[in-house]
């Protein structure tokens, strides 16, 4: 299977532009300028394309017809959410409504705790439950370009209680990890991605095997905080639905063979939790790669 480059598509720019017009245009305007750039998108974008046709026509088994409009709803409502996400971080958060299912579980995390989620819907709204409970938040961000965007980022979120940790190849990152897990913070991260030489585990996955990294849920059992998997998509124009499993504490042994066992177990309440929620919103998933790796098609 193909793993991800560690890369994320997009810029500096496309946010400035959307910030931009979010605060002299509104969000409306927002929407209206975002049909034109997912029609670019449609037709500039091959590699993206031909993944997410895959996973329309292959896992979810529709027709040829309504796999290619559901490539353009697919871009639409993942623009939308970068739209709602700048929205959200930038102090607009009133504009929206949400259901936090699961909440309770959350307040759970006296010392603090690890959220793993995915590329699916729009996960950092999690943010704006944890300001709610007091609680810091830090997210694990995995490549430089990325970082980039974080960085301009956090000149809009001076009062948004968010942390961005950025993987490292000097491993420094560990060093902010403890330090979160040691103030009693919460970090959160995606489970769905990994790059070239990252320890995975192969899971039957909406019917297909693939490959998904064991690395955020060793973190759990090495740091001894419990894990939820969360999920949060977008039911309306303005409204978002949050999900959040009962907490899951993942044993830590030094036992080669038996570490492996439990943290297969662990990988695969994920995976079982994130496919209830990718057939209830299959539209939502913005994994532009082929996940699991099916031999191209030709469009007729």
């Amino acid at each position: 299977m193909s793993s991800w480059q560690g890369k994320t598509r997009g810029g500096v720019l496309g946010y400035q532009i959307f910030i931009w017009t979010l605060k002299y245009l509104g969000i409306r305007f927002a929407y209206l300028l975002l049909r034109f750039v997912v029609a670019w998108f449609v037709f500039n974008s091959r590699e993206a394309f031909s993944s997410i046709y895959s996973y329309f026509r292959n896992i979810q088994s529709y027709s040829v017809t309504k796999s290619l409009i559901s490539i353009f709803r697919n871009y639409y409502i993942f623009g939308q959410i970068l739209i709602d996400k700048v929205a959200m971080l930038s102090g607009s958060q009133h504009k929206f409504t949400f259901d936090f299912e699961g909440e309770e579980y959350l307040r759970q995390m006296h010392n603090g705790g690890l959220l793993i989620s995915a590329h699916v819907g729009n996960w950092e709204i999690a943010g704006n439950l944890l300001n709610r409970l007091n609680k810091r938040i830090h997210i694990i961000v995995f490549d430089a370009e990325h970082k980039r965007i974080s960085g301009y980022l956090k000149d809009i979120m001076k009062e948004r209680n968010v942390h961005f940790i950025v993987i490292r190849e000097d491993y420094n990152h560990l060093n902010e990890i403890q330090q979160a897990f040691a103030s009693g913070d919460i970090i959160a991260m995606h489970g769905d991605r990994f790059i070239e030489g990252n320890k995975t585990v192969t899971i039957d996955f909406m019917g297909k095997p693939a490959h998904f990294p064991v690395g955020p849920v060793n973190l759990a059992a090495r740091f001894k905080v419990p894990v939820s998997y969360v999920f949060a998509v977008k039911e309306t124009r303005s409204h978002y639905h949050f999900f959040a499993t009962p907490l899951y504490q993942i044993e830590f042994t030094r036992n080669l063979q038996k570490r492996e066992l439990i943290l297969g177990k662990a990988v695969t309440v994920y995976v079982r939790k994130f496919e209830e929620i990718l057939r209830r919103y299959p539209l939502q998933w913005f994994n532009y790669y082929d996940f699991w790796k099916f031999e191209p098609e030709t469009i007729t």
